[in-house]
């Protein structure tokens, strides 16, 4: 009989009754395939609880693999922990959850790429699977997670070649357009407001790398000089602000008036610190100081940011605010930062989500957008809408596995009912939904792609030869 070790990790701003049934029904499915389990059958919430389940499961005796148990979103630190402590193989399970529209109960999928791209970055071998604790001939895929592992070769190709096979005209289009890309983004300046959160080592960045590919510079600005500015902004323009929100976003009288006037006043101290800094894009630590010390949401100031062509990326992503100024380079419109969170073999799709901040030109024409709270913190303003059908490239300039890349994708957003509270899309990658989902895990990217509407990826791939750096497809 397979042994396993088992640590079940959450986080308790999520859904937590939804999420202790689904860790006792994986739990369940562990059993019915056969495979006994050591280590605490509770959800562990931080690293202290971490620490003291690695402790019992290495008292426990041989076990066949150590399996992280991903029943919520958490950030890598306790996996992490987990992987050093680790005398066996790893493997990490991430378990669904259904688009029903409503708030994002366990955001899953998100921990595990999380926890794949921080595992990449330190060069420990992993296995792992996204499975329902009821999906069929799930006993062989759990039974399967305890094999060895040793990490992937990597699937990277080299951007010049990737042009090779263009007709001169459309090599030529495409070289221009990275030209022009690059003329845009030449001195360009990226502030970034605050710090990544602990644990999101997706969001790391090397200021040198940027200035040495770009000539982009990066600035500080700290939260609490936001939080000043925010402050002091004046009535007056905080009003306008508002009026101007009310005839583009529906239910703004339905949230609290107060933490909505802080929301506006947070977006004037966006605008000031773009225009006093020079930037082209806000890099912004968005939680949880922005709840906890201010009293309001960032998504829904940032969204309006997105819509004025200042991208501004969530989490401090520097790397990612900079991909979305491509796209935006590249489209000519306003593009967004998103999370993929789910992937649904059955039709093929997956979801790209972020709380609250897609641009409001993205919004599907048939849906108005409207006001919301962070389902999580219950605080306004986020926006709330699906975005609309069309062609999208999704990008990201990633540091994976410590090495430089373009990742670039090519997907529809198909029209559909709103995945989950917040800002959503419903997406057919050009490969199989299951084939990027794989690629994404084994590449061990970060959990934040940039999208705009249209196809660029010629001028991507182009741009990547002009930096005489390899491009990942994953579609």
């Amino acid at each position: 009989m397979l042994t396993y070790g088992v640590a079940a990790l959450a986080r308790p701003t999520f859904d937590v009754p939804f999420a202790e049934d689904m860790k006792n029904r994986a739990f369940a499915a562990l059993e019915a395939a056969g495979i006994r389990t050591v280590g605490p059958r509770t959800l562990l919430f931080d690293r202290d609880a971490a620490e003291r389940a690695i402790a019992e499961i290495n008292a426990a005796g041989p076990i066949d693999l150590l399996l992280i148990l991903q029943v919520t979103f958490t950030d890598a630190t306790m996996t992490v922990k987990l992987a050093r402590e680790a005398r066996t193989p790893l493997a990490i399970w991430a378990v669904p959850e259904p688009r029903i529209g409503g708030r994002l109960r366990l955001n899953a999928y998100c921990g595990l790429n999380l926890a794949a791209h921080a595992l990449g970055r330190a060069g420990v071998a992993h296995g792992s699977l996204y499975a329902d604790p009821s999906a069929p001939l799930l006993a062989d895929s759990l039974r399967a997670l305890a094999r060895s592992y040793s990490l992937p070769a990597s699937s990277l190709q080299a951007s010049v070649s990737a042009l090779a096979d263009f007709d001169v005209d459309r090599r030529s289009s495409a070289e221009q357009s990275a030209e022009r890309v690059l003329g845009g983004l030449a001195d360009s300046r990226i502030t970034v407001v605050g710090k990544h959160p602990d644990g999101f080592d997706t969001c790391e960045f090397d200021p040198e790398l940027l200035a040495r590919l770009a000539r982009i510079k990066v600035d500080h600005v700290t939260l609490n000089e936001l939080f000043d500015r925010a402050r002091a902004t004046d009535a007056g323009r905080v009003a306008a602000v508002k009026d101007r929100a009310e005839v583009q976003v529906a239910g703004l009288r339905e949230v609290d008036p107060e933490q909505l006037d802080r929301s506006f006043r947070v977006f004037c101290a966006l605008e000031d610190v773009q225009r006093d800094t020079g930037a082209r894009g806000l890099a912004v630590r968005c939680w949880p100081e922005m709840f906890t010390e201010y009293g309001c949401a960032a998504c829904g100031p940032m969204a309006m940011m997105n819509q004025k062509k200042v991208p501004s990326a969530c989490e401090a992503d520097v790397n990612g605010s900079v991909t979305q100024l491509i796209l935006q380079e590249l489209a000519g419109e306003p593009a967004w930062m998103a999370d993929l969170v789910d992937i649904t073999a059955a039709d093929d799709t997956a979801v790209l989500w972020h709380c609250g901040l897609a641009p409001l030109s993205m919004c599907d024409p048939e849906f108005k957008p409207e006001a919301t709270i962070h389902t999580n913190r219950r605080m306004p303003l986020l926006h709330q809408f699906p975005i609309k059908p069309g062609r999208i490239t999704l990008a990201r300039l990633s540091r994976s596995r410590n090495e430089l890349k373009l990742v670039i994708a090519g997907a529809e957003v198909v029209r559909a009912p709103i995945a989950f509270t917040g800002c959503s899309g419903t997406v057919r990658f050009d490969r199989s939904a299951a084939e990027v989902s794989a690629r994404i895990l084994d590449e061990a990217l970060e959990h934040h792609f940039a999208l705009a509407y249209g196809d660029y990826r010629d001028a991507m791939r182009a741009l990547a030869a002009r930096w005489n750096v390899p491009v990942l497809e994953l579609a």
